[in-house]
């Protein structure tokens, strides 16, 4: 949630006439504190609805006051419509750049639900796809490798695994990686809502040999290990893949899939999205998707396969993005970012 948060709106960057940076240099408010804060207090107190029904003032003021917020939902908006039209029966989409950020409020709000505990099982609807065979392997006490995405919640699946909600007859534990750059107020406050929430969460900067055989022993006990698979690594120089998305290209990170090829446990994309973009109560439904990429193979074809689990993992996030636009939360300038990546290397 926190990298999602620093990717999205910050409060810092209200009414800036320059250009949107890296995600990960966009720092978080100096105030943030007390926002969360203010948050934490609230659901602790208030019924769930009124935090729902808090996040479309908060939605506003935001589209109100952060010019950059609504410059770069409108650029990825305007993409998104004009890719539409020229898909038969999308051609009605109209790029609402409030709702892009009222959704986002809402969802950050549901993710606080998450992690607190007061977000149903029954509020998932699982699909007909690869859920059966996850469960499956997580019944025999086998670890799983997910790529999940800014797409939707992301939280979800950690939330209720560490609620113990995730339908398995056994506690599952997730090992999630991600940036702790800069997000100190978020993680106090999961930390608040649930003290079991940082037991599990590897730090993305400092992967190395010692973390890749952390990360396998955990998969050997059966654990899950989630990375998300749509930023690009802050760390100058580091690698990316350049991928068709939207009709151009764009650059989505090497690590995760280099990781996967390391891992040796089947890889699954894990998509939460909500049915109703902008609801109090909609429902959410759960895709769950194995990657069909095997890395039981020479080392000299590992490149090749790295390259083809992105190029799976790219195709089937604009799927659902062509599905639900307005739960993308990247804002930022996601296809502008290569050119700066190019000339660092």
């Amino acid at each position: 949630m926190a990298e999602e948060a620093r990717g999205g709106l910050s409060g810092a960057d209200a009414e800036s006439p320059e250009p949107a940076a890296h995600w990960s240099k966009q720092k978080e408010a100096a105030s943030g504190y007390w926002h969360v804060k203010l948050i934490l207090l609230m659901f602790r107190f208030f019924p769930v609805i009124i935090l729902r029904l808090v996040a479309f003032p908060v939605g506003f003021f935001y589209f109100l006051f952060s010019k950059r917020a609504r410059e770069e939902s409108g650029r990825y908006l305007d993409r998104a419509a004009a890719v539409l039209k020229r898909d038969a029966g999308r051609s009605g989409f109209r790029a609402s750049r409030l709702s892009h950020i009222l959704a986002f409020a809402l969802s950050l709000i549901e993710k606080v639900e998450s992690w607190g505990g007061k977000v149903s099982f029954k509020r998932i609807r699982f699909q007909d796809d690869d859920i059966g065979e996850l469960i499956e392997r997580l019944e025999r006490g086998e670890g799983v490798f997910l790529i999940s995405s800014h797409l939707g919640n992301m939280e979800f699946i950690r939330g209720l695994a560490g609620l113990n909600r995730t339908g398995v007859s056994r506690e599952i534990p997730v090992n999630a990686i991600v940036d702790f750059s800069v997000t100190a107020h978020f993680n106090r406050m999961l930390t608040e809502l649930n003290p079991q929430s940082m037991t599990h969460l590897v730090s993305a900067k400092e992967m190395g040999p010692e973390t890749v055989i952390f990360l396998q022993e955990r998969l050997a006990a059966g654990e899950l290990v989630v990375i998300a698979g749509d930023r690009t690594s802050g760390s100058e120089g580091s690698r990316f893949l350049s991928l068709p998305f939207f009709e151009e290209e764009a650059a989505f990170p090497y690590g995760p899939f280099f990781l996967a090829s390391l891992l040796g446990v089947p890889v699954y994309f894990v998509f939460a999205l909500r049915r109703r973009d902008i609801s109090l109560f909609s429902p959410y439904v759960m895709h769950i998707h194995k990657s069909g990429v095997s890395f039981d193979c020479p080392r000299r074809e590992r490149e090749e396969r790295i390259k083809d689990l992105a190029c799976r993992f790219a195709l089937r996030l604009e799927q659902y993005c062509k599905e639900h636009p307005y739960q993308w939360y990247n804002f930022y300038d996601f296809w502008g970012g290569i050119k700066a990546l190019r000339k660092e290397r």
